[in-house]
């Protein structure tokens, strides 16, 4: 029989390609008439419990702080530091994507579910559009690109000295002995090469990454009769280990939540109130963010940031500039120079054997960063649905790209996660091309 949750995933689905047939190809949340009206009609309304399902997230990326509890990411009282724009018309710029198709960057923004996506070259806003009701102010859920700023602060504060990343999870978080985390490295952890038993399937409900999502309320409420953790405090001394740490990459979540826990343990901060006084505070960024938390009040660090495309732009420009920022040094030169560092493409391919996406795509990971194999080897931020903060130093370019893909990976949001990223090295070549400023 049909669980619950798994009858919500078909219904919604099927609700959405019934909404496709008799509207655009891609259709906004206005297209299909979501949270109109007061009340809105059932079936248009958008819940906690809906709100990571086609078509309800062409909506709720846009409106997290609405349905789940959050904490603010607070900008200080700074001056905002205008992006300098210096337009360039950059729509008609193809490549040759998936299955050898000529793709425009304009095609691109129109066939992947486009929230935002904005170019910054040599520190200039050169390019922003905005689809889907979304507008410059708009804070927008980033899921895992926010694990790429924890690796930094965490990056920040083994430069600091305040962190040793050969020492082991448990040596400083005494909660996870006997847990998957225990006998791995900081480093490891970092790098996503611990042996934990975890699957993160996103449309499977019976993938640990599920129960996860329930300690945040990510899927709605997890079933009746579920009886295990329900705080990320609880939850992540529960995981079990399965193998050896080290010898290969793993992608899973936990891993950024066990770094956000040594971070607030080392430091007796919040998460979110180290983002403020390292980061957010100190780059003149334009809103506040915010993050969202589970039952306790704790951050999910391994997807909970929104924020605005421009101010995600400002943070990616910041590391290319090797740590400076409006005329300071935000972080250490080091710190950035590791984060642009590509990891072992040996190592990060041996658990995806059969994902082409894992090395055709993909180079590496590490330090909580993708590498591309491209002939830039640029960095990325990434996290599902179609959210990139892609940074190219070789071309003194940044890539905002934030979505509200129907399927987490693969499916629709293979446009982003393939396609993307061919047309971003396209942009950066003809950037390049470009004659030297006087």
């Amino acid at each position: 029989m049909m669980s619950i949750v798994s009858k919500t995933v078909f219904l919604s689905g099927l609700l959405f390609v019934c909404l496709q047939a008799h509207g655009a190809a891609n259709p906004t949340a206005a297209d299909l008439g979501l949270m109109e009206g007061f009340p809105p009609a059932p079936e248009k309304r958008v819940t906690a419990s809906n709100l990571m399902l086609p078509p309800f997230n062409r909506w709720s990326f846009q409106h997290i702080r609405e349905l789940q509890p959050t904490r603010e990411i607070y900008r200080g009282e700074g001056a905002i530091v205008a992006l300098q724009s210096s337009p360039l018309e950059l729509g008609d710029i193809s490549t040759k994507v998936r299955d050898g198709r000529e793709l425009s960057l304009k095609q691109f923004i129109d066939q992947s579910h486009t929230d935002s996506l904005l170019v910054l070259h040599k520190g200039k806003l050169v390019y922003e559009q905005y689809r889907n009701g979304q507008q410059p102010h708009t804070q927008h859920q980033m899921f895992s690109a926010t694990k790429s700023f924890v690796g930094t602060l965490m990056l920040n504060l083994i430069e600091q000295g305040q962190v040793d990343p050969s020492r082991l999870v448990v040596e400083y978080l005494p909660e996870t002995k006997g847990s998957a985390f225990a006998d791995a490295t900081v480093q490891q952890i970092l790098d996503m090469t611990t042996a934990v038993n975890f699957t993160e399937i996103y449309d499977d409900p019976n993938s640990e990454i599920w129960r996860y999502g329930w300690v945040f309320g990510v899927f709605g409420q997890p079933p009746e009769g579920y009886t295990g953790p329900m705080t990320v405090y609880d939850y992540l001394p529960s995981l079990k280990k399965k193998g050896e740490h080290g010898q290969m990459f793993h992608y899973v979540t936990p891993n950024t939540d066990v770094l956000a826990w040594i971070i607030s343990r080392v430091t007796g901060k919040s998460l979110s109130r180290n983002l403020e006084e390292v980061l957010w505070q100190r780059l003149g960024v334009e809103r506040d963010g915010y993050v969202w938390l589970d039952g306790s009040a704790t951050e999910m660090a391994g997807g909970g940031l929104n924020i605005t495309a421009r101010d995600a732009a400002r943070f990616g420009q910041m590391i290319i500039q090797k740590g400076v920022y409006n005329g300071e040094q935000i972080l250490p030169e080091a710190v950035t120079q590791t984060i642009l560092q590509p990891g072992d493409p040996e190592v990060f391919s041996r658990y995806y054997p059969d994902d082409p996406w894992y090395g055709d795509v993909a180079y590496a990971y590490a330090n909580q960063w993708w590498a591309f194999n491209n002939a830039h080897r640029a960095v990325s931020a990434i996290g599902v649905h179609g959210q990139y903060i892609y940074l190219d130093p070789l071309a003194e370019m940044v890539v905002v790209k934030q979505s509200s893909s129907p399927d987490a990976e693969g499916g629709t949001n293979l446009s982003n996660d393939v396609d993307g990223p061919m047309l971003y090295q396209a942009i950066a070549e003809y950037l390049m091309s470009l004659p030297a400023e006087e």
